[in-house]
């Protein structure tokens, strides 16, 4: 059976077409072409076919529907139930868009492999097969709309590829009139263009070619205020050269890929059905990474780029070195950006001018990752970042591009040795004005632009990359700008000047918007001879920026120089109402703070940052230019204490509103605020302000609190409760209470250089009831650290009527974690809950995240699965409103085995999938390791042994890179692996799995792993002939975990297997005896089980 989807539906079996009547049942087939082979679930195909009400009863709605399909069908076993879904049971070949795919894929190969012939033949077999508008049956669906336009943009490429091989063949003649057709159809499609430019040149129309290429420079010019790509302009000037010749070009891959948009396996949660994404084998999915598109073109590189590709691929570390302003960060984006599909661990810019303590490095580049820190749950052991970075590095192979690397080259310096020595498929490029200086790096000097001789001609020097950087930006501010034969000298003038250095350039280029080239020329030379006296062993960055950036302060008024230095101290973002303080400083600047700032823009000291409100940030170099003056002016402290005390007023103004619903409003503000956050806390701690320290500290201790970056909270709160001198009384019970409350969350001890039993002797005494609300968490959390259960809970029960309704939900949230210590799992429960229901009251999002992450975990062991479903993915919910970046992975992870136990393996499989892919963002590896186990399940459950094997396997590696104590991540990794041996006939090897398992996890009495093993030896015990003796471990198994027989898919499939082999009565008995054992009995039927073997 054939299935047409390239045009109206059509179906056709032994040469004979099957009209399928209705528009729905049409739809529906489509669809089901469109994901041919795979099953696509009931749900889905509610949603995709019936876009505004769902009938009543969906799943019938879709069976009748599907029922009415079959029957129309020429061959009716072709549509297959499975797995909550159907599927169209056919050969991808059997869809027409599958097989233009493929035959567009192969023209495009041989056109690359200089086969014309070959290309045409494939491409015109390809696109034969179109009838018409790609899912014209369809296109009303809701799902059709993202493929049928993935559909027509390959038909354009395969069209292209098409049309470029008759070129190459010699047929252009024939060509102009079709090109010309889809030219005036798509008159921005840049490779259309350069078609019909080549045809109409090669069939000796030279006139109409050029005069092509200015029509078309003028519409994109006028439409979209951009020039033609450098692939359109190369043709342009090989035929204004005379030399332009026909030649297969290294035409753009197509978005390939066929109508269906999903590799093999489930359709990942949250992308509907039939959208873009195309299959594996044709279009990898994206690797990750977090490199931003340019913003401009990438002129004059093309050696330096070629070189420093050749030196990462032999060696790991290449360092970047020359003047500042020399393109380095500009050169290492664009490598990254062109090597991103080779490395799947992604592609990673970590920005370093910002960081002013070498200390703060590692978190740098953690944050930048999108890494969150552990919690409670992994474990007593706080994690080291360095040992997370490992981690990260270690899964795939990995760029890391660090940049501007010269404040800091100790510090990064000894990071990336740590880092290349432990993570063999991880490579670096740095950039810095001086070498690392470790053993391996290899060095890429990146020198100014080519210049053009002095007095060129302007068709020399419009070759130069340094005219050509400085004409493309002269352009986006001053449109039309060109170089003519009258201001040729002075454009020459001007990059010969700026000695060819794209940063110095580019603020020229930036000028012309007001000034013309020959006054530019003028005043530039004006002030290079002034400051020509300077040192002969200055830096590069003071013999040359320096000359640049003084010509550009020059040009600013009074006032607007003045507000320049002064910003100089925010090595963060800028805004109106910061600026503004800094204006207020005496002498004081007069103009509003916004036009001040408007032309810092204009002339390009400052850079507005996207984004829905005014922001700026000054480039490093003029930066460092500013503190200068600053410091000359003897106004740095002042600056710098003006500045401190801005960000102390604003974060003491979020703090109580991050306790409530106001959170979703105020996070991304103080968020965004970061480097300037803690270059306040960097000023208060140098100058030993304890006041200004510890006010800052606690009003910002809410702010790493709800992050989730619990040990740099508390690193920092620590440090400043340690400084010498006075602090307000309620600031310093605040920050204390901050600091152990942090403490405990990321699962760490007390520490630090000043006893605990100290710190807290300076605490002043409480103002009681009406003191700030996170001071009732000082007793309870101290207690916890102490692991003091019966203090701490006896703290929280003289507190339990406290007025204030967010101390009552954190109180209840510590006292679960302490009935936790004791594995009293129903109080647990009970705190959970009271807990739960003070955030909701309170409006706090992170609070609510946290108790139900712990009620999840409750809810499983006490084996009621749709609760624990229900929380965690609620729990993930509010982490996202929080941060739509956050991978919520405990949370994905928790939901995966709530849906697993539950049933749902389908559902389960996507979440764990979606959180392991290659382009999701890093994951820790503990996580890892549990989503490879629980996907090695669910391939067991289907009966696929061989990928259960290499999904544990998976788990395995992950568990080599944990660098914190994980007994209980190999214990459930060896309990696996018995199940995987059983399920092959490999008793022994079961056996023995299943020992070690049970010495890793009998010590710390970890309930649910015991319980999992005691399941394991009963299905070994049954393989082994001895099924009431396996009841009876089942019975034991159910016991530990203190929840339904049918806690798991292992044991209801093996307590169905048992009662069949025993019949009810018996299989009732053997299982009531061992159920009815008491923890200790139970354990110790399983230890004699598992270690007489």
């Amino acid at each position: 059976m054939q299935v047409g989807i390239l045009g109206p539906l059509v179906v056709a079996a032994d040469g004979r077409q099957v009209e399928i009547g209705g528009a729905r049942l049409r739809r529906l087939l489509i669809l089901l072409a469109l994901e041919v082979g795979r099953t696509v679930t009931v749900e889905a195909l509610t949603e995709a076919l019936w876009a505004e009400t769902a009938p009543s009863d969906p799943t019938n709605a879709v069976q009748s529907l599907v029922s009415r399909l079959r029957r129309a069908l020429p061959v009716t076993t072709a549509l297959h139930s499975a797995h909550g879904g159907y599927r169209l049971a056919l050969p991808r070949e059997a869809v027409d868009a599958y097989r233009f795919e493929r035959l567009a894929r192969e023209g495009q190969r041989a056109l690359r492999a200089g086969d014309a012939t070959t290309a045409t033949t494939r491409l015109d077999e390809a696109l034969s097969l179109w009838r018409g508008p790609a899912l014209a049956d369809a296109i009303d669906a809701r799902y059709a709309a993202a493929a049928a336009a993935r559909l027509e943009e390959l038909r354009l490429s395969a069209l292209e590829d098409r049309a470029e091989a008759d070129l190459v063949a010699g047929r252009g003649d024939q060509l102009v009139a079709e090109l010309e057709e889809l030219a005036a159809r798509h008159p921005l499609r840049e490779r259309i263009r350069a078609l019909l430019m080549s045809a109409l040149y090669g069939t000796g129309r030279q006139a109409e070619a050029l005069r092509s290429y200015e029509e078309f420079r003028a519409r994109l010019a006028e439409e979209l205020g951009i020039d033609p790509s450098p692939r359109v302009r190369d043709v342009h000037v090989a035929m204004l050269r005379g030399d332009f010749a026909l030649s297969p070009a290294a035409a753009p891959s197509p978005a390939a890929g066929p109508a269906s948009p999903n590799p093999p396996g489930p359709t990942p949660a949250g992308r509907a059905v039939g959208s873009p994404p195309a299959p594996a084998a044709a279009r990898p999915v994206a690797p990750p990474g977090n490199l931003r598109a340019p913003l401009t073109t990438f002129v004059g590189r093309g050696g330096e780029l070629r070189r420093l590709g050749d030196q990462l691929r032999d060696g790991r570390l290449v360092t970047l070195v020359g003047p500042g302003g020399a393109g380095k960060t500009r050169l290492a984006s664009t490598l990254a950006g062109s090597l991103a599909a080779t490395h799947p661990g992604g592609a990673w810019l970590v920005e370093l001018a910002a960081v002013t303590d070498p200390d703060d490095v590692p978190q740098v580049i953690v944050r930048s990752l999108g890494l969150r820190e552990a919690g409670l749950l992994d474990g007593p052991a706080p994690r080291d970042v360095l040992e997370q970075l490992v981690e990260a590095f270690s899964v795939a192979p990995t760029l890391l591009v660090l940049d501007n690397c010269e404040h800091l080259v100790d510090a990064a310096a000894r990071l990336v040795d740590e880092l290349l020595g432990r993570c063999p498929e991880l490579r670096v490029v740095a950039t810095s004005r001086e070498p690392l200086g470790i053993v391996g790096e290899a060095l890429c000097p990146v020198p100014p632009l080519a210049l053009p001789r002095p007095a060129a001609t302007r068709a020399e020097a419009v070759e130069s990359a340094a005219v050509q950087l400085f004409v493309n930006r002269a352009s986006a501010v001053r449109p039309g700008f060109a170089v003519t034969d009258a201001n040729v000298d002075a454009v020459v003038e001007i990059c010969r000047r700026l000695d060819g250095l794209p940063l110095a350039i580019e603020l020229a280029a930036a000028r012309t918007r007001t000034l013309p080239v020959e006054e530019l020329a003028a005043r530039l030379s004006d002030r290079f001879r002034l400051l020509t006296g300077g040192s002969r062993t200055a830096t590069p960055r003071h013999r040359t920026l320096r000359a640049v950036v003084a010509w550009s302060w020059d040009l600013l008024e009074e006032d607007e120089r003045r507000l320049a230095r002064r910003l100089a101290v925010f090595p963060g973002a800028i805004t109106p109402q910061s600026a503004a303080r800094l204006c207020a400083l005496p002498p004081a600047v007069t103009p509003a703070p916004l036009d001040l700032l408007a032309a810092l823009v204009d002339k390009s000291l400052l850079q507005r940052l996207d984004g829905p409100r005014p922001r700026y940030r000054m480039l490093e170099t003029i930066r460092e230019y500013g503190l200068e003056w600053l410091a000359e002016e003897g106004e740095v402290a002042a600056a710098r204490q003006a500045h401190a005390e801005y960000f102390l007023q604003l974060s003491e103004q979020a703090e109580p509103r991050l306790r409530g619903p106001d959170q979703v409003t105020w996070l991304p503000v103080l968020t965004a605020e970061r480097e300037n956050l803690l270059a306040a806390f960097h000023f208060a701690c140098d100058t030993g302000d304890a006041a200004v320290a510890v006010r800052l500290a606690a009003a910002v201790s809410p702010l790493w609190t709800v992050q989730g970056n619990h040990g740099e909270a508390a690193a920092w709160l620590r440090a400043v409760l340690e400084l010498p001198g006075e602090a307000p009384p309620r600031a310093r019970r605040v920050a204390t209470a901050a600091y152990l409350f942090n403490t405990v969350l990321s699962g760490g001890r007390v520490g630090g250089d000043v006893p605990i039993d100290t710190l807290l002797a300076r605490l002043p005494g409480s103002e009681g009831p009406d003191d700030h609300p996170i001071v009732a968490l000082l007793d309870p959390a101290l207690a916890f650290l102490r692991e003091d259960t019966a203090a701490g809970l006896s703290a929280i029960d003289r507190l339990r009527d406290h007025p204030d309704r967010w101390a009552r939900g954190a109180l209840m949230l510590l006292s679960a974690l302490l009935h936790g210590q004791d594995g009293e799992t129903d109080a647990m429960h009970a705190d959970l809950t009271q807990a739960a229901a003070a955030f909701r009251e309170t409006g706090d999002r992170w609070g609510l995240s946290m108790t139900l992450t712990f009620e999840a975990h409750v809810q499983l062991v006490l084996g009621d699965f749709p609760a624990a479903m229900t929380a965690a993915e609620e729990a993930r919910t509010l982490l996202h409103t929080l941060d739509p970046a956050d991978d919520a992975a405990l949370q994905r992870v928790m939901l995966a085995v709530a849906l697993t136990w539950h049933g749902d393996l389908a559902r389960a499989r996507d979440e764990l999938r979606a959180l392991v892919a290659p382009a999701a963002r890093p994951v820790a590896a503990r996580y890892q390791v549990l989503a490879h186990i629980w996907l090695g399940h669910l391939a067991r459950y289907d009966g696929a042994l061989d990928e259960a094997a290499r999904e544990y396997d998976r788990a395995r590696v992950d568990l080599d890179r944990l660098t914190f104590d994980a007994a209980v991540y190999r214990a459930m990794h060896l309990c696996a692996s018995a199940q995987l041996a059983v399920a092959r006939g490999a008793e022994e090897a079961a056996w023995e799995h299943l020992a070690a398992a049970f010495a890793i996890a009998a010590e710390p009495g970890y309930a649910p792993v015991l319980a999992e093993i005691g399941v394991a030896a009963a299905a070994a015990c049954l393989a082994c002939g001895e099924a009431e003796l396996a009841a009876e471990l089942l019975g034991a198994a159910s016991a530990l975990h203190r929840g339904p027989d049918s806690f798991h898919p292992d044991a209801t499939e093996l307590g169905r297997r048992l009662a069949g082999a025993l019949g009810g009565d018996v299989h009732a008995v053997a299982v009531e005896r061992g159920r009815s054992r008491d923890r200790a009995d139970a354990l110790a039927l399983i230890s004699a089980q598992v270690r007489r073997r």
